[in-house]
């Protein structure tokens, strides 16, 4: 895991879920996923969209042309679990797709200008979204 990870975790479990800096006011969850190939358990920090009781995240990986390690770790392994605030909730994933996907796609980029900024620099990628469906553990 990356400094740059491991300190807004950090600041994340300190804080009940609140983040500072560029970070401030943005709703932001930890996912916890495991390895699509080693099963290793690991946590990625993400800013979400609530929508109604599921979340929703985005594979935006800053616009680089390739989808981020965690979404394939998803797709292998969709039965998981985030840290939202100050709990957790065990969540199963689920790729948004067609009227539903481009309705979560278009308010984030409405809401956080910088990802339609990841849009433009994807090389043509189209970033999946996530919906994150909160379940019995």
């Amino acid at each position: 895991m990356s400094d740059w990870n491991a300190n807004i975790i950090d600041e994340f479990r300190e804080n009940a879920g609140k983040l500072g800096g560029m970070f401030e006011g943005w709703p932001m969850l930890l996912l916890h996923h495991a390895g699509a190939k080693t099963g290793t358990q690991r946590i990625n920090p993400l800013t979400y969209q609530p929508a109604g009781e599921d979340l929703v995240i985005f594979a935006s990986k800053s616009g680089d042309p390739r989808n981020p390690d965690w979404y394939h770790n998803l797709v292998a392994n969709p039965e998981t679990e985030v840290e939202v605030g100050s709990g957790k909730v065990a969540v199963t994933a689920r790729i948004a797709t067609g009227d539903e996907r481009e309705a979560f796609w278009s308010k984030q980029k409405s809401d956080r200008p910088n990802f339609a900024e990841y849009e433009a620099t994807t090389e043509g990628r189209q970033i999946p979204v996530i919906v994150l469906e909160p379940r019995q553990a």
